[in-house]
């Protein structure tokens, strides 16, 4: 496990790669997105009324205690939750603060819709965030061609692997 801050909005969420997943504080990210002065109690509140309308303990069950780094320094268990399950989390959350990133999360979920429908929507936004990233028209070529090649040859491998098996 090794165990990073990320800063959002000025304030620290703290993370940990756990089973190659990032899994980031629930109590952090409820304390940057929500007004509360105390998040521990705001993320226990919010805990109990997302169990009573989901009539099971979801997204509870995806929340996983792991040990991270305390203000006094010292490793504590912390209700963690993976960028899916997190999601879920900040979208139950009534806060001005969090209606940004509510809004940004319904613009990327509508552009991934589209996407389906259209798959060179999907090809348009991978090179736009390249050269948004910085990286030379060459480069972002190449990049696409060595996508599409893998993805060729990947289905090439699974057609024999189908046949193989038949």
């Amino acid at each position: 496990m090794t165990g990073q801050l990320v800063v959002f909005k000025n304030k620290k969420i703290r993370r940990v790669l756990h089973n190659n997943e990032w899994w980031f504080s629930v109590v952090d990210v409820v304390g940057a997105l929500s007004a509360s002065r105390n998040p521990k109690r705001y993320w226990s509140d919010l805990k109990r009324k997302l169990k009573q309308e989901a009539g099971t303990g979801q997204p509870n069950e995806k929340i996983v205690r792991l040990k991270l780094s305390s203000t006094d320094g010292k490793k504590r268990e912390t209700d963690c939750a993976n960028t899916e399950t997190l999601f879920r989390i900040i979208q139950s959350i009534p806060s001005p603060k969090a209606e940004p990133f509510k809004r940004w999360l319904a613009k990327v979920c509508y552009e991934r819709v589209q996407e389906i429908e259209d798959p060179e929507l999907a090809s348009k936004r991978t090179k736009a965030i390249y050269r948004a990233k910085g990286y030379s028209e060459a480069w972002i070529e190449k990049r696409m061609r060595g996508i599409a090649v893998r993805a060729n040859l990947s289905d090439e491998w699974q057609g024999k692997r189908s046949w193989n098996e038949a």
